[in-house]
């Protein structure tokens, strides 16, 4: 599943908090959907790996660390924090 892999790969972030949603079914009938899901996403992450880093650069950072799978996708929505370090 895609969002398995999308977890795996952002726990190497060090998140104090993830939530990989997988908001597809909300999308039925619009662009991108696809019978069965995994077509619409949204992240909310907290990580200290975005400390000082702007809204962008946080942006950038998930997208690098998803990799092959963005494409794979039609929608990410991201919700990202800085925290402390654990």
């Amino acid at each position: 599943m895609i969002a398995d892999q999308m977890t795996r790969r952002l726990e190497t972030l060090n998140p104090t908090a993830l939530q990989v949603i997988d908001e597809s079914e909300s999308h039925r009938g619009h662009a991108g959907f696809r019978e069965g899901g995994e077509s619409h996403f949204r992240v909310v992450m907290d990580s200290p790996a975005f400390a000082g880093l702007s809204r962008i650069q946080r942006h950038r950072l998930v997208h690098a660390t998803l990799g092959d799978i963005v494409p794979r996708i039609h929608a990410l929505a991201l919700e990202l924090s800085e925290s402390p370090a654990r």
